[in-house]
């Protein structure tokens, strides 16, 4: 099999990979010669492709579009659309623009070739080799969902599974539930669940909940707030974070109006039978979905050995540190700000090609 030749390989075809595409193809690289993209997914809409049905954006369609082309109205209640709506929307979008995606197509691994500095990067892949003059990884989070150690998790004779791996309230109907964690998908989750079933939701901290009028316009002008701070060397506002940390969206609200939306403390270990507290409460549970969050998905760019600073791959903007010729988009706020979000993306990946 040959290695293929391209100014700028990007890893991945979810919303990070689709804007960095959408720039490139406007600044006029031309697609499959100049730029292309490898998604290691079947089908398209990144991460939107594999969530739970009922799971709602956190922003109304027009504060949740990619640059160029806003995501269409939802048929249903005027707020916060699907998932399922913003997979079509993503799967639309990379028709509209005719971007070069590859799939299903893994990297491998990302490393110098012949150790050269100034040379391109090769990326090997399970449909060949690329030689690349610039890398964008952007693999998103969603295929490596974190779940913290516990005293005793291993003993727990009921169900446990990540956030990653729900796919609705139906099957834990009538049953005890433990919901671990107190974001946005913890709050969704649990606001489904409790509908059903016995629930008892752990928080780490008590839940800070945004208010019913905060809307993505508000998030939106948040978000901008912080960017420019940042950019004009001013203080950081601690962005969306500084208002709260969950959106009430509806299911939530209708959770909060029948009194489901109480927070235990932390547990200290798990037991066979469910959760017990250091003051010797205990909960029995049939079930525990952990809604923990979620990691980089960097593994491919192990080779190149790079430095890691407050947790994170060193970056300065979007760029390693220790390898000018790879970016990365999409990963949080250390990538970009807000560019773990639909709207937010769109700003990095413009100043990414720009800079190319």
């Amino acid at each position: 099999m040959s290695t293929r030749q391209v100014d700028v390989l990007v890893v991945g075809g979810g919303q990070a990979g689709l804007a960095v595409g959408y720039y490139l193809r406007r600044a006029g690289y031309r697609p499959e010669d100049q730029y292309v993209l490898l998604d290691a997914a079947d089908r398209p809409g990144g991460a939107w492709a594999r969530m739970w049905p009922s799971l709602r954006a956190f922003s109304p369609p027009e504060y949740s579009s990619l640059p160029g082309w806003r995501m269409p109205a939802w048929g249903g209640d005027p707020g916060f659309p699907p998932a399922a709506h913003v997979r079509d929307y993503l799967t639309a979008y990379e028709r509209r623009y005719e971007l070069p995606v590859h799939r299903p197509v893994r990297v491998r691994t990302v490393r110098r070739e012949n150790d050269d500095p100034a040379g391109p990067l090769r990326v090997s892949t399970t449909d060949g080799d690329y030689l690349a003059g610039v890398v964008v990884s952007c693999t998103g989070t969603w295929s490596r969902p974190f779940v913290p150690t516990y005293p005793g998790q291993g003993d727990f004779a009921g169900r446990q599974l990540h956030a990653a791996e729900y796919t609705g309230p139906q099957e834990y109907a009538g049953g005890r539930v433990v919901v671990v964690g107190g974001g946005n998908s913890a709050a969704q989750v649990l606001a489904e669940v409790s509908a059903v079933a016995s629930t008892t939701w752990v928080t780490q901290r008590p839940p800070k909940f945004l208010p019913d009028d905060v809307d993505g316009r508000a998030l939106f002008m948040v978000a901008t707030a912080r960017r420019r701070a940042l950019e004009s060397g001013g203080t950081d506002t601690g962005g969306v974070a500084a208002l709260g940390d969950i959106v009430m969206v509806p299911v939530v609200r209708e959770a909060r109006e029948r009194g489901a939306l109480r927070a235990e403390p932390m547990f200290e270990r798990v037991t066979r039978d469910g959760v017990a507290w250091a003051d010797g409460r205990e909960q029995a549970a049939d079930a525990i979905i952990w809604c923990t969050g979620f990691r980089p998905e960097l593994r491919h760019l192990a080779p190149l050995g790079l430095r890691y600073a407050d947790g994170h791959l060193a970056v300065l903007g979007t760029q390693a540190v220790d390898e000018p010729r790879l970016h990365l988009v999409g990963y949080g706020d250390w990538t970009g700000p807000a560019s773990a979000t639909l709207i937010g993306v769109g700003r990095t990946a413009r100043d990414l090609v720009a800079s190319l």
